[in-house]
């Protein structure tokens, strides 16, 4: 007679209960933790807000008569010296298209030395870095000022301003691109023997040109509103005409220059949208 095989034990599924409180307390922890965060940054905003004087209600309110006083000057925009505002323009413009080539040029070479997955050196890495933190932290209106007293007075130096801040801040997110590629295509080309530089141009460089071309665009729209602030240090362009109307108190003149420039900036911001859908 066989032996009838008693049936293993069911066994009892845990309590469930205990780990749903454990992750409620734990939601709980991250919410209080988001909260002491938003208050603390909420209490820094606030601080700064009384530094600036952004909390003075009285005297917002005296400026409030002040500004309409003023656009009321500034009313009817005056064109009578519109004509001698095309080549200023046109120097605006060449300094933002060759203070953006400026910034390409050099940023291509130095975001291959500051990216860590195509360093040769660490000392490289960490030199390339440093120039880009150098040249990013120093302001357009600064270097414009430095340039003016190095090379004179012109759109070469605001020309040179423009781009070498540029390449700080291209530079950067070039390097940071890079180092986002799928390093599968790399590893594919180092398989089949390909060395160092030809890595780069086959594996990264199909990959992050469409960001590039972003990024580049979108720098020469930046480069064209900077450009027109040089002329507050002596670096020509549309903002020199704009700084002399200020300084002899011709305010329509002033609104018919913002007029010109306002236009301009719709122009160069449609014409890089239309390259950026071509491109892609």
């Amino acid at each position: 007679m066989p032996v009838k095989k008693k049936n293993p034990r069911t066994p009892i599924p845990p309590d469930p209960k205990p780990q749903f409180e454990r992750l409620l307390k734990q939601q709980r922890r991250q919410w209080n933790r988001s909260i002491v965060i938003a208050a603390i940054v909420f209490l820094v905003i606030c601080i700064c807000f009384y530094f600036v004087g952004l909390l003075d209600g009285n005297r917002l309110a005296d400026g409030v008569p002040s500004g309409i006083r003023l656009v009321s000057q500034m009313l009817p925009p005056d064109f009578s010296d519109g004509f001698n505002w095309i080549k200023p323009l046109f120097d605006t413009l060449a300094m933002s298209v060759a203070g953006t080539a400026i910034a390409i040029i050099f940023s291509l070479p130095l975001s291959l030395l500051a990216a860590r997955n195509t360093t040769p050196h660490p000392l490289l890495f960490h030199l390339s870095r440093l120039i880009l933190n150098g040249l990013r932290s120093i302001p357009e209106l600064i270097m414009g000022i430095i340039f003016v007293a190095a090379v004179g007075f012109g759109a070469l130096p605001g020309t040179l301003a423009v781009g070498f801040h540029s390449i700080g801040m291209v530079g950067k997110f070039f390097a940071e691109y890079i180092e986002l590629v799928n390093p599968a295509p790399l590893e594919a080309a180092r398989a089949a023997g390909a060395n160092k530089a030809q890595v780069i141009y086959h594996g990264i460089l199909p990959q992050v040109f469409p960001q590039f071309m972003d990024l580049t665009l979108y720098r020469w729209e930046y480069n064209f509103r900077a450009s027109t602030i040089m002329g507050a240090v002596g670096a020509g362009g549309i903002g020199f005409e704009l700084i002399g109307a200020l300084r002899i108190l011709q305010y329509r003149e002033v609104s018919a220059l913002l007029i010109v420039i306002l236009l301009m900036v719709i122009v160069v911001d449609g014409f890089s949208n239309y390259l950026r859908k071509r491109l892609n």
